[in-house]
């Protein structure tokens, strides 16, 4: 048995362990299948739940606190998997993957603590294909998240082509980017893990890369712009008085919004250091208006809510306290007091591409070196002080990647700490212990060396890494 995570909210185990799982029937069974390493092809689905070793999986809304919850009941003849929705039975069969090969007799009733569970991957800095977006995408999955954000355009690169504009492509993101029928495969293999993509185009700085492509979008006697590999930041900016922009800014939205299945576009709006306030304001209204026009919500990094509370639907709370200044965490409250719902991001908290320690050869330190313990021991709630009841939604992990060009580097950045934000995000804050979690992924490192994975066995755990 592999330490449960995220710790599940309630277990109640009666000694002595089950049939190990043979076959699957009920609601998504192939998919649950799949995941226990279970046949697939009619051998290992079973007719009928008559056998031992079964694995039933029943959708009922009696489970309650909505469609990810779930209670998984392991008994002498098999367990049963019941759940508000699909998105709950597959939370309850990939407890039942760490549970192991003879799962404990008892039962475990989970649900999340937030609705918003997600990763970030910055794929603009340095570009990072379909199979390794998917493979990000299986990660999260195994952790509980729900939500993959692509940060799609930076100074570096322009990730997404656009069929009204294809210099942005072409030339913004001439070393790699993604079709139209690339991205609607990554939002495919998000959505059969009821993961849901958030795009982000970042505006009205960070723009390098459009400018590049469409210089007309620079402010006048900014334009020649060059392609820009360096990662100073908040140099770049579009002119935000200027039509053409918005015309841009309009047609870039309406083809993202279209191959977007999810509720939520995000445009970015931090570190516009060469934008004054008033102009930065009045432009991230009117591109929030136009997100909201082709029927998305409008979510942005915190600075967004300094052009009013009502700016965006979603703020993305990233910047470490203090580090912003009080003007921007007054207005994250106050935009958080008028409606905006918060996801939190704090870069000294859950900024996956920080090094760990001063001896980390990848990643950046501006904002802190993230140790485990640093990741594990924070409450979302508590972070900023002030902050209404229920107005955090979430908690997400960025990944940046301006040191990062690989998926090994990738994944030595986010194990072990994925799976400790991912605990952080999902379970009671009250039930929540560091070294009890430190106990737990101690098996982790284990299935991570097995399927292949690239991780950092950082000191603060006595690693079971017994896998050749």
């Amino acid at each position: 048995m592999t330490g449960l995570i995220p710790r599940p909210v309630h277990t109640a185990w009666a000694g002595g362990t089950g049939p190990r799982p043979r076959r699957v029937v009920g609601e998504g069974a192939e998919t649950a299948a799949r995941l226990l390493g279970l046949d697939t092809d009619g051998r290992g689905v079973a007719p009928d739940a008559g056998a031992s070793g079964c694995v039933e999986l029943r959708l009922d809304d009696r489970v309650g606190a909505g469609p990810e919850a779930y209670r998984l009941v392991s008994g002498t003849d098999g367990v049963t998997i019941t759940a508000g929705g699909p998105a709950g039975l597959l939370h309850g069969v990939r407890t039942l993957a760490q549970l192991g090969e003879a799962p404990p007799l008892g039962e475990i009733r989970d649900a999340p603590r937030y609705a918003y569970r997600g990763g970030m991957l910055d794929v603009s800095r340095h570009f990072f294909d379909v199979p390794q977006v998917l493979c990000y995408i299986d990660l999260l999955a195994a952790y509980k998240f729900n939500h993959l954000h692509l940060h799609l355009s930076d100074d570096q690169g322009w990730r997404i082509a656009v069929g009204a504009l294809p210099r942005l492509a072409e030339m913004g993101g001439a070393d790699g980017h993604y079709s139209a029928a690339d991205f609607r495969r990554i939002v495919a293999h998000a959505a059969a893990h009821h993961i849901t993509v958030v795009p982000e185009i970042d505006l009205p700085g960070h723009t390098n890369a459009a400018l590049t492509a469409y210089p007309d979008l620079a402010v006048p006697g900014e334009s020649g712009h060059l392609p820009y590999t360096v990662q100073e930041v908040g140099l770049s900016r579009v002119d935000t008085g200027s039509e053409r922009v918005f015309a841009f800014v309009d047609t870039v939205v309406r083809e993202l919004a279209a191959l977007t299945p999810g509720p939520l576009l995000h445009v970015g709006g931090d570190e516009a250091l060469r934008i004054g306030a008033e102009d930065y304001a009045r432009f991230m209204r009117r591109v929030g208006d136009i997100v909201r026009a082709h029927g998305k919500r409008p979510m942005a990094w915190d600075e967004a809510a300094l052009a009013g509370p009502d700016t965006v639907d979603v703020v993305q709370v990233w910047r470490p306290r203090g580090h912003g200044g009080a003007a921007v965490e007054e207005a994250v409250l106050a935009a958080a007091r008028g409606g905006a719902r918060l996801v939190m991001s704090p870069a000294d908290r859950v900024y996956l591409d920080m090094k760990y320690d001063g001896d980390t050869p990848l990643g950046t330190d501006w904002a802190a070196r993230i140790g485990l313990p640093d990741a594990y021991d924070w409450d979302p709630a508590g972070y900023l002080p002030g902050i209404p009841d229920g107005a955090i939604v979430g908690v997400e992990a960025p990944l940046w990647t301006e040191t990062l060009t690989t998926s090994a580097e990738l994944q030595r950045m986010l194990l072990p700490r994925l799976p400790a934000v991912a605990e952080v995000a999902w379970s009671p804050q009250q039930d929540r212990d560091w070294d009890d979690f430190a106990r737990r992924v101690a098996g982790h490192g284990r299935w991570w060396t097995g399927q292949g994975l690239a991780w950092t066995p950082v000191g603060e755990v006595a690693w079971d890494t017994a896998v050749s």
